[in-house]
């Protein structure tokens, strides 16, 4: 066993364990939020995250513990620390990059999972090799720890209760301070450089070492000067704004017509602003007919409550055809509810909460003319939000003759698709139910009351709306609406797989969208498909 002097004192070999511990869940968290940009941060994505690291930490477990006692110099341990350092600060450079590759050559290889196959492979190849080589960290620890039989329980407990410390620190300054603070990047880049100083610390305090500290930092300087950027779309050069915040990946794009904010680098629009007065051409469009399907008999009176309020669109072109419609919104995620305020003119009388949807509802008594929920986003269904549960404290919270409307943004096709299992359940709550499919989009509306006369509200609100624009939508909407007939297929707060039924519509979107360059790449490869960009 070496020599040096810094090991003298065990202090050192439990901050190793501490930081090193502290460092696997800054780099798990910071995957999370790499990945999410482009293929979601449901609960799938979580899984595979959690599997993957969970390999890499087994197999890091078995490699140490055999390494170390075939060579019990704890200068190996220290360069694999070395290495893995050089390596998490790489990520920033060059992990948003191998996801997009991987994506692209999945999406052309894989008919279904694509999800899975895509952000598992993602992970193998960014995450799994430096989790490993801290996986070796507390095997090698406890051999040169460990002293004797007697005090072995002793000191393998105390190289635990760091390495768990370090991982409870590492689990919230990522999520509450650095991500929010300085973004993904620069938090990757921090906990490389705790890893890398325990590593230069180690073999300052010897004779041996010197080049790979020397190298390691010199690596390290590369990555901070080329991997700073919190840009997750880095082909875009026009952006208002992006940047992250503890829910979301945020960008704000803005042109002479409007203003939009996605929260998905690959697609998605989830708010709008239309610089100039006018429909949206988007969802927002159809749910306006809602207030025209309660009993009210001037729509701006209609109070109103947004669950996912997003930037406000649907609060904005509300209050921009009908009036000055009282409304309040819901949003969990407060940065969007500031960038609402600065970029896309959310008055300052709409008040908005930052709670989850379903936790308002149970906390307040109010009730409401009409409820929107609109806190679907692509894959990232909250499940708490879909269920049987959720859906009869909406109704609760309606008036007697009031409407809930719902954007289903995953339009899906067949009797397992994500929309059937949200309108069935739906249906086992609300008596008259009617969908209508968004033209030109994936997004489909669905209205539902316990007012049978929610439809004859419609025609009859129809004749009083001046604006032409909006009465041809409000025409479009009834010529589209279908009545729903509920079936069995109910979701419950105890068992809502959202994520795999939203999955398969994600397979389905994909194969639609892909399958033109999928026959020029089978026939003209690669070459062929850039081509014909």
């Amino acid at each position: 066993m070496s020599t040096t002097p810094i090991l003298k004192n065990k202090l050192f070999l439990y901050l190793t364990e501490f930081f090193a511990g502290m460092s696997v869940m800054a780099v798990e968290l910071g995957a999370s939020r790499l990945l999410a940009p482009y293929f979601s941060s449901s609960q799938i994505v979580w899984t595979i995250i959690i599997g993957t690291i969970m390999i890499a930490m087994a197999l890091g477990n078995i490699y140490g513990g055999k390494s170390a006692d075939k060579n019990p110099s704890p200068d190996r341990l220290y360069t694999r620390i070395l290495i893995a350092g050089v390596w998490i600060a790489a990520i920033p450079v060059v992990g948003k990059y191998i996801v997009l590759g991987i994506s692209a050559l999945l999406i052309f290889t894989v008919n279904t999972n694509f999800l899975i196959w895509a952000a598992f492979a993602a992970c193998m190849v960014v995450f799994v090799f430096p989790l490993f080589l801290l996986g070796t960290v507390t095997p090698s620890l406890a051999k040169y720890t460990v002293d004797s039989l007697e005090d072995s329980g002793s000191t393998v407990g105390t190289l635990n209760a760091f390495n768990t410390i370090g991982s409870i620190i590492g689990t919230f300054v990522p999520t509450f301070v650095s991500i929010p603070a300085v973004g993904t990047s620069v938090t990757f880049l921090i906990f490389a450089a705790i890893l890398l100083a325990l590593g230069i610390v180690y073999f300052a305090s010897g004779k041996a070492g010197l080049k790979k500290s020397v190298a390691s930092a010199v690596l390290f300087g590369l990555c901070c000067a080329l991997g700073t950027s919190n840009s997750f779309a880095f082909w875009e050069n026009d952006l208002a704004y992006e940047g992250e915040s503890i829910y979301n990946y945020l960008q704000v794009k803005e042109n002479d017509r409007n203003v939009i904010l996605s929260t998905n680098v690959l697609f998605g629009v989830q708010s709008m602003l239309m610089k100039e007065e006018g429909l949206t051409g988007m969802y927002y469009d159809y749910a306006m007919a809602a207030p025209l399907m309660t009993g009210k008999e001037n729509p701006a009176e209609c109070k109103t409550l947004i669950l996912g309020m997003g930037t406000g669109t649907y609060a904005h072109q509300c209050r921009a055809y009908y009036g000055d419609m009282p409304v309040e919104g819901v949003e969990i995620d407060e940065k969007i509810t500031d960038l609402a305020r600065t970029y896309f003119e959310l008055p300052d009388d709409v008040e908005v909460t930052t709670y989850d949807g379903r936790a308002y509802l149970n906390a307040i008594d109010e009730k409401y003319d009409v409820i929107m929920v609109d806190a679907y986003q692509d894959i990232t269904i909250p499940f708490q939000m879909s269920s049987v549960e959720f859906f009869e404290l909406v109704r609760e919270h309606l008036t007697q003759d009031g409407v809930m409307v719902v954007n289903m943004n995953m339009r899906g096709s067949g009797e397992d698709s994500i929309n059937a299992y949200l309108s069935d359940t739906i249906g086992s709550v609300f008596e008259e139910v009617y969908t209508v499919d968004v033209k030109g989009s994936t997004n489909r509306e669905l209205f539902a009351s316990n007012n049978p006369r929610m439809l004859t509200n419609l025609e009859r609100h129809k004749e009083a709306v001046a604006d032409e624009s909006l009465l041809a939508m409000m025409d479009t909407v009834s010529d589209g609406l279908l009545p729903y007939e509920a079936g069995e297929r109910i979701m419950t707060d105890d068992k809502a797989p959202v994520e795999l039924l939203g999955m398969r519509v994600i397979d389905e979107l994909i194969r639609d969208e892909v399958s033109r360059y999928r026959e020029i790449y089978e026939k003209e490869g690669i070459q062929g498909v850039l081509r014909s960009l």
